[in-house]
């Protein structure tokens, strides 16, 4: 839900009509939709997979889906982290919900960015640390990117931050997962795990690891 409120209030241009109606000012003009968009998914867990769960009913011309390793899944094929610059410059939104690991901090470096179509929205639901935030500051400042972020580096993001004021930007104080839908969720896939574990079936949601 926060993924898409993001989308939606950032394209939609939500935040300046909130400043507009504290100055009592009528800002109306062209803003994008979504629809017609290409979205780019990095990041294809359980996470992922619900956001594009949430963005099938709005007329998207494209989803790309990336993750550590390619596969298959029944909305299409995952692609592997190493295609991201070959997909990057064909997306209008980037969504990041990949978990931070060592190779996934600072993923979002100055060449990620500069890859980035001109006008692109960069949505961070993941971790700060995934983006490297010097990098991601000079091209906000630039106007050639915007961004949402539930997540920055460092964070909290202190008092004075130079992120707070940047062009282009929505910041959400890392709120994607408290809300009132969490603990009937958590309740029941805690009863699903105990019910499939004394019955020795297969657990949902195992994390897979490899050895270095």
């Amino acid at each position: 839900e926060l993924t898409l409120t993001l989308i939606l209030a950032s394209l939609r241009g939500v935040p300046d009509f909130v400043r507009g109606q504290d100055a009592e000012e009528w800002r109306s003009g062209f803003r994008p939709s979504l629809a017609d968009k290409s979205v780019l998914i990095v990041g294809y867990g359980s996470i992922g997979s619900a956001i594009e769960d949430r963005l099938a009913p709005f007329e998207l011309a494209r989803v790309a889906r990336v993750a550590r390793s390619a596969r298959t899944t029944e909305r299409g094929p995952v692609r592997p982290l190493t295609e991201l610059p070959s997909l990057l410059p064909e997306s209008d939104v980037v969504v990041l919900s990949t978990p931070l690991t060592e190779s996934t901090r600072g993923l979002v470096n100055a060449d990620f960015l500069s890859r980035m179509k001109d006008g692109a929205l960069l949505v961070n639901v993941a971790r700060g640390p995934v983006v490297d935030t010097k990098a991601l500051l000079a091209e906000l400042e630039s106007g050639r990117i915007t961004a949402a972020l539930d997540v920055t580096d460092p964070e909290p993001l202190p008092p004075g931050h130079p992120l707070w004021h940047a062009p282009g930007v929505l910041i959400s104080p890392h709120v994607g997962g408290p809300t009132s839908a969490f603990w009937p969720r958590a309740k029941r896939l805690l009863a699903q795990q105990l019910t499939l574990f004394v019955n020795r079936e297969p657990l949902r949601n195992v994390v897979l690891t490899t050895g270095t």
